[in-house]
């Protein structure tokens, strides 16, 4: 187990090993305490924390890298990782000595954004106050990969630590000993889907999830890259399975591993339960932040400071789930709280400093400084791109605020926005106000008359009831024809009536509600009054 600080990138890097990272050069117990994980990007100018690790995405020749480290040594950056295999020369081992910034390697197959989401929860401080030093069997409180280690030293077998998705938690060094298959889930922090199918038909995780021994799974029941037997157990607080531990290890289960095994699964549900508190009371406290500063009043500049934005011009974002809202089990809780952890991870990649949160069913956003609303349209559709099907979800852009009291305001326009596309009035998944201002303005009109109580009157509705009466499509192909700048055959092929057909219902509706459809006046206060009985 590392006795290095918590925070410090030699303990990112034993706790990742060399599945992940590798150490090029450099010294890694130059920084004590890394400030935070920034994307470097050669065409932005980033904000970067002190102490900082820079993903250097896209730099592979020597001459540039040794430029960079030269630029974030101006900085105080601590770290720079770039992919392998890294253009190492003289120049490069030299910049690096003379501004104390490491060279790290990662490694092929692992993408940036598991990186960032990986460091990011490395780094993640607790907000509970000094809980940091407690522990839980000598082993600091909620430091998931000090017990995957602690494990793996008792064991002698490398370790993950997954939840009932079988996404990995935590692992412990020496997962290289494995085979392919585990190094392809520690990349990817989650187990293939192929592997959970076959483990699922096997029944593994039906004995797993039934009885608190441990499971054998025959390495060779699962097929390709798979060489080393696997030995799991479910770790239980009561009757709920929080998770599970899975051992990569061949040879017998004996009698002193089983036990091993057992002692383990309780201890790592008490790190579980304090992660999932602190994880929890973290979560409340964001929320309560967020909801403060978007509210603009007496405590949003407190707020704002504790988040760290009080001197920033920022941006809200509001984000919503598309799936069944009509459903508000713990289940939609879960997946609302899912998607506003991957917005806040991708979010905060690009953009260090952000803060977002779940507000009652929104997920809100603030951006600092950088986020114009053309860039976080360009971020939010990025993010929803990346997540597709599993999360469905639409996101509106604010405008932008210059002070404490225009944030009200900038949350203000992302609802207008967000409440368009949700009511499928926009095709859009991702807009701001300027591409659905129209939209807006006919929602907020069509409340305005609901509001007063007033009863639609005028030519439309004379229409509307005759067709009732008579089984006619008069409304409907008076609303082609408009919608066609009054072209007969477009509308006609709209509505699947002939052209002839057409004419004559236009003639019959004149006629039924005394409307002139030569008169431009005429045909606007149809138009709008076809849009307030049944906005899109």
């Amino acid at each position: 187990m590392s006795t290095r600080p918590r925070s410090s990138l030699g303990r990112v890097l034993d706790d990742l090993g060399v599945t992940l990272l590798e150490l090029v050069h450099g010294d890694v117990d130059a920084t004590l305490d890394i400030g935070g994980v920034v994307i470097f990007d050669p065409v932005d100018e980033a904000v970067y924390p002190d102490s900082a690790v820079v993903l250097a995405v896209g730099v592979t020749d020597a001459a540039e890298l040794a430029a960079l480290i030269g630029e974030l040594g101006a900085h105080g950056a601590a770290a720079v990782i770039v992919r392998s295999p890294v253009p190492v020369t003289d120049d490069v081992r030299a910049a690096s000595d003379a501004h104390a910034v490491a060279v790290v390697g990662l490694a092929r197959g692992a993408t940036w954004t598991q990186l960032a989401a990986l460091l990011r929860s490395l780094l993640a401080e607790d907000d509970i106050g000094e809980i940091a030093d407690e522990s839980l069997g000598g082993i600091p409180s909620g430091d998931l990969f000090a017990v995957a280690n602690a494990i793996a030293a008792l064991l002698d077998a490398p370790i993950t630590i997954e939840d009932r998705s079988s996404r990995v938690l935590a692992f412990s060094g020496r997962q290289e000993e494995a085979d392919a298959s585990r190094a392809e889930t520690i990349v990817g922090r989650q187990v293939p889907e192929r592997y959970s199918r076959a483990l699922t038909e096997l029944g593994v995780f039906r004995d797993l999830y039934r009885y608190d021994r441990p499971v054998i799974v025959d390495p060779m029941d699962l097929g390709e890259g798979v060489t080393t037997q696997r030995v799991a157990i479910a770790v239980r607080a009561g009757d709920e399975v929080l998770g599970s531990i899975w051992a990569a290890m061949d040879g017998p289960l004996t009698a002193e591993r089983t036990a091993t095994l057992k002692d383990a699964a309780k201890l790592v549900a008490l790190h579980l339960l304090r992660v999932r508190a602190g994880a929890d009371v973290q979560r409340r406290l964001r929320a309560e932040l967020v909801g403060t500063a978007l509210e603009g009043g007496a405590g949003a500049r407190e707020a704002l400071s504790r988040l760290g934005l009080a001197e920033h011009v920022v941006l809200v974002l509001a984000g919503v789930l598309t799936g069944d809202d009509s459903v508000d089990d713990q289940l939609l809780v879960t997946d609302r709280e899912r998607f506003a952890d991957a917005l806040a991870v991708h979010v905060s990649a690009v953009l260090p400093g952000s803060a977002v949160a779940l507000v009652g069913d929104v997920v809100y956003g603030i951006l600092p400084a950088g986020a114009t609303p053309e860039r976080t349209i360009a971020i939010s559709q990025d993010f929803l791109d990346r997540v597709g099907g599993r999360m469905p979800a639409v996101i509106a852009v604010g405008s932008l605020a210059h002070d404490v009291t225009s944030i009200a305001q900038s949350r203000a326009t992302a609802d207008r926005v967000l409440r368009v596309i949700r009511r499928r009035a926009s095709s859009r998944r991702v807009a701001s106000i300027a591409e659905v201002q129209t939209e807006s303005l006919l929602l907020e009109l069509h409340d305005v008359i609901a509001a007063r109580g007033e009863q639609p009157t005028g030519p439309v509705t004379t229409l509307l009831e005759y067709d009732r009466r008579h089984d006619t499509h008069l409304v409907e192909s008076l609303k082609a024809w408009l919608d066609a700048f009054g072209d007969v055959g477009v509308a006609a092929a709209a509505t699947f009536v002939h052209p002839n057909t057409l004419r004559y219902r236009l003639r019959r509706a004149a006629e039924v509600s005394g409307l002139d459809l030569d008169d431009p006046e005429q045909r606007f206060a149809a138009m709008l009054q076809l849009r307030m009985l049944s906005p899109r």
